[in-house]
């Protein structure tokens, strides 16, 4: 297939057709257009980048977005989009952009929004974006990027100190249990929060296995391709992520971990942080009664969505238990909410979640006493309603 008939099958529009993902958006039993589509800036020049892990609706979102486009614009070649995944070099993506201007051109378009789905799978993608901003190729339009690690990592970022425009950096990440609840309900009842959550607790924020259009085996296979894409071993991947299954939710020195991974420390650091890259993991630090954060002191882990920790788990060979599911969902909660989050322990008690606003205890089976006044303590049934109210 030629360049020229790859841009046009990925861009139906332009011959008055729909897009495939829209007339699969309409399929859809559970409907959500992201929120986060409001956030990409339309105004030139911008630079806009989409970050977050695969198969979490990055692409239906930037579809729903050309499609809402395409209500204001009256030429629909001002719309571009190109799915990265079929281009092996980031000479490629130079070709594709260039070959889009001279269409541009020749349909007389002074603003075209360009969406380039899934850049960074491609080596050294940096290189073609600072190229064609740097010649000012697109000083009139609009550039989104999809991506996942890489992309949100600062080396690259960076790379584009003052070369955004007015453009945003977005983080997408499966929907929060609020989002979720309102697939099915309007308002919050108690009942209905608990049927919900429980649903929660198997699908996830993933949109798409809510649908059916998605299995825990494709989550995993995604997980792997982002690490071998990076360039390193899904089985050292595996035997940390279990690791991290085994001692969760206690706190856990790097050298423990390692140990239980069967790999070196300084290993098991670098695979950690291309996790929390990978926006798989989230860790939790400690912070001391002064409000100090600890950085040496042994530290937690959270899984971030509860589908993903059930797929690790799956993949893992490992037994995950409810009660360690409910503390990941609670921190990962204040997480998006405030920014932060850490714990706090001392010889009688441990907080799980402490942030500057709130300190949360989850307690999903047993009794709640012995906490300080200022410590909201959450029985299993509780974690819905203070999940849906933040």
């Amino acid at each position: 297939m030629t360049l020229e008939s790859m841009i046009e099958d990925q861009n139906p529009w332009w011959f008055h057709e729909d897009d495939p993902d829209w007339v699969e958006f309409e399929e859809f039993e559970y409907r959500l257009v992201p929120e986060w589509t409001s956030k990409v800036f339309l105004v030139p020049f911008s630079l806009n980048f989409v970050i977050g892990p695969r198969r979490v609706g990055k692409t239906m979102g930037i579809k729903l977005l050309i499609r809402n486009l395409l209500g204001r614009e009256k030429n629909p070649y001002s719309l571009f989009y190109f799915d990265c995944g079929v281009l092996e070099d980031y000479r490629e993506i130079i070709e594709v952009v260039d070959e889009y201007l001279k269409l541009k051109e020749r349909k007389g378009i002074k603003t075209a929004y360009l969406f380039l789905d899934e850049v960074t799978l491609i080596p050294n993608w940096w290189r073609a974006i600072k190229y064609l901003v740097d010649r000012r190729k697109l000083k009139n339009d609009v550039l989104t990027l999809t991506g996942s690690v890489t992309i949100a990592s600062e080396k690259y970022i960076g790379a584009f100190g003052g070369r955004q425009g007015n453009g945003e950096t977005i983080e997408v990440m499966p929907l929060d249990f609020r989002q979720y609840y309102h697939l099915f309900h309007d308002e919050f009842f108690q009942s209905k929060g608990e049927e919900v959550f429980k649903r929660y607790l198997k699908t996830g924020g993933y949109l798409a296995f809510l649908n059916r259009k998605l299995i825990t085996k494709d989550v995993i296979s995604a997980v792997k391709a982002d690490i071998r894409t990076l360039g390193k071993s899904t089985s050292v991947a595996r035997d940390t992520l279990g690791a991290i299954i085994d001692v969760a939710p206690d706190p856990v020195s790097f050298r423990k971990l390692a140990e239980r991974a069967g790999v070196s420390a300084p290993t098991v650091r670098e695979y950690l942080e291309l996790f929390e890259g990978l926006h798989l993991l989230l860790p939790v630090l400690f912070m001391d009664a002064g409000g100090r954060i600890l950085e040496r002191k042994e530290r937690k882990f959270v899984i971030r969505d509860p589908l993903l920790a059930r797929a690790i788990a799956q993949w893992s060979g490992r037994e995950l238990e409810k009660s360690v599911l409910y503390e990941w969902i609670v921190q990962e909660h204040l997480y998006r909410r405030f920014g932060e989050v850490f714990y706090f322990r001392t010889d009688r008690y441990e907080i799980d979640a402490v942030t500057k606003e709130v300190k949360v205890e989850v307690k999903s089976g047993g009794g709640k006493g012995g906490y300080p006044k200022d410590v909201i303590v959450l029985g299993g049934r509780d974690v819905p309603g203070f999940l849906y109210g933040l």
